[in-house]
């Protein structure tokens, strides 16, 4: 396995320096954020001016791009048609995991199923896997319904992020079962009663994690992806984190 960091840790800043500052903190690893809400390079981007976007992220600094977490808010074809943008990035760049949302919360299971199938469809022509974010408030907030979609769907698997199970309704649902579909991973730590704390803080077990994930055979990222709070001083708990990561492994 190997450690790296989200560039969704410093959303207010452009993704070469965030990449200077990840590099700084000793990462060799990153994941790019896509998203249409945020100024990096949001999806939409990709339509106009791939070739500026692709420029940029293949300069990441001898960091290695280890998958895209990607957050497009078109509806209908627009948005497949930006999917499939995503998609060319993703194979330029030799990276094989994309991590997508799931439906929200009252989404209908079938058109679920029929979303996931179009964009397996599209992702897996250019040889990459869609793989579905453990989410509070969406329908991977459960991990039967995750399992479901994931068995449903052949090629869709899970970005699993066990501090959204710790702090979910549902309060800290097993997720076992769920440790064969996982593509990536999405860490912080975490309370039941508080999504993110500081490093050292909270419950979340990475040694037991990191057991289990190789008791399946994954051998991929441990990815860093906290929220920025004015309370944390984010370089510092990045650095923790990847510290302790790095003497489990």
């Amino acid at each position: 396995m190997i450690v790296a960091a989200s560039t969704g840790c410093f959303p207010e800043i452009q993704i070469p320096e965030v990449i200077e500052v990840l590099s700084d903190l000793e990462f060799t690893s990153v994941e790019i954020v896509l998203d249409d809400d945020g100024i990096q390079m949001p999806p939409h981007r990709l339509m106009s001016d791939y070739e500026e976007c692709l420029r940029l992220v293949r300069d990441t600094h001898r960091l290695d791009i280890c998958s895209y977490n990607v957050r497009i808010n078109a509806s209908g074809d627009e948005h497949y048609e930006r999917f499939e943008k995503v998609c060319d990035l993703a194979k330029a760049t030799k990276v094989v995991t994309i991590t997508i949302p799931s439906g929200e919360h009252g989404t209908p299971f079938n058109q679920e199923i029929e979303h996931l199938q179009r964009m397996v469809k599209i992702s897996e022509s250019r040889g990459v896997r869609v793989s579905l974010k453990s989410q509070i408030g969406r329908l991977s907030e459960d991990p039967d319904t995750i399992k479901n979609l994931c068995e449903y769907v052949p090629g869709v698997g899970l970005t699993l992020d066990p501090s959204q199970f710790l702090c979910s309704p549902s309060k800290n649902k097993n997720y076992d079962k769920l440790l064969k579909f996982v593509y990536h991973t999405h860490l912080r730590d975490s309370k039941k009663d508080k999504l993110q704390v500081r490093i050292g803080q909270g419950e979340i077990e990475y040694g037991r994690l990191i057991t289990q994930l190789q008791s399946v055979g994954y051998d991929r990222a441990l990815c860093v992806e906290m929220t920025p709070s004015a309370d944390m001083d984010m370089r510092q708990e990045l650095r923790k984190l990847r510290l302790l990561l790095d003497s489990l492994l």
